[in-house]
């Protein structure tokens, strides 16, 4: 019975170490993502500046003729 007591308490032992690093990795991988998100959101006002866009707006468009 000491045995079985031991073995499940190693067990739990390694367990919240791995939960630990799991949960510093999930951390860290979710800090990034918003950098890149940023970075991301950048990127594409810097692209709206360079580009003035040829497609008209909704309310600038003109209906064919044949409407």
């Amino acid at each position: 019975m000491k045995d079985k007591i031991i073995e499940l308490e190693t067990k739990i032992a390694f367990q919240e170490s791995t939960i630990q690093d799991l949960n510093q990795t999930v951390t860290s991988l979710q800090a990034e993502m918003v950098l890149v998100n940023k970075r991301i959101q950048l990127l594409n006002d810097q692209i709206k500046q360079l580009q003035p866009s040829n497609i008209a707006h909704a309310s600038e468009e003109t209906l064919p003729p044949h409407y």
